[in-house]
């Protein structure tokens, strides 16, 4: 995987993760890194846009909140940080997270973080396709003699 497929991957488990999960995790990890803003958290809207089929015309479905910020650790490494909805706390989690994953810190970031998150989110992920696949309806259509 390339470093930039990595980050997108670490960016989206950032962006898909429960607040307070992020923010008990973030806790555990221990203190904050010095840093300055280069973007403080600002919230807006931004356009969603879709496809049908995956494969169609894309379309603007509609708008949806977002919360984004910038940051620079005081070793260098900047951080982003883009979530749904109006939380500016986890939008810096996110950012010092993605700064951190850029430095030294990555290996014990990924392991007391993302990987927790990731194993979190997957199993989410798996009970809620079990609960769908109880539900499924199998449709047959049985062959007459007539025909």
């Amino acid at each position: 995987m390339t470093a930039e497929n990595q980050r997108r991957a670490w960016m989206s488990l950032l962006a898909k993760a429960p607040a307070d999960r992020l923010l008990a995790l973030w806790q555990e990890h221990g203190a904050a890194p010095a840093f300055h803003w280069l973007r403080a958290p600002e919230i807006g809207a931004t356009m969603v846009r879709g496809r049908l089929g995956g494969t169609g015309a894309p379309f603007n479905l509609g708008e949806m909140t977002l919360t984004r910020c910038a940051l620079q650790l005081e070793s260098g490494e900047v951080g982003h940080g883009y979530v749904q909805g109006r939380d500016k706390q986890k939008a810096e989690i996110a950012a010092l997270v993605d700064a951190l994953m850029q430095g030294p810190e990555a290996a014990a970031v990924e392991v007391a973080i993302l990987k927790p998150l990731g194993d979190e989110l997957a199993e989410a992920k798996t009970t809620r396709a079990e609960k769908a696949a109880a539900t499924k309806v199998d449709f047959f259509t049985m062959v007459r003699g007539e025909d």
